[in-house]
């Protein structure tokens, strides 16, 4: 899912030197939206090795 995040904001950063502002607002909007899912899932999945030892 990291990989899906960097990937979409690749695709900001490259739509937003060319001038598409629309494309660019709209990757970046899901790189974060990915990225905060990730990181989501990543402490769950800590909390749950924590918890099961």
């Amino acid at each position: 899912m990291l990989s899906w995040a960097l990937a979409f904001l690749v695709i900001a950063l490259i739509a937003a030197v060319f001038g598409f502002g629309g494309i660019a607002s709209a990757s970046a909007g899901i790189a974060q939206i990915l990225f905060f899912i990730f990181l989501v899932m990543f402490v769950v999945a800590l909390i749950l090795r924590a918890v099961r030892g």
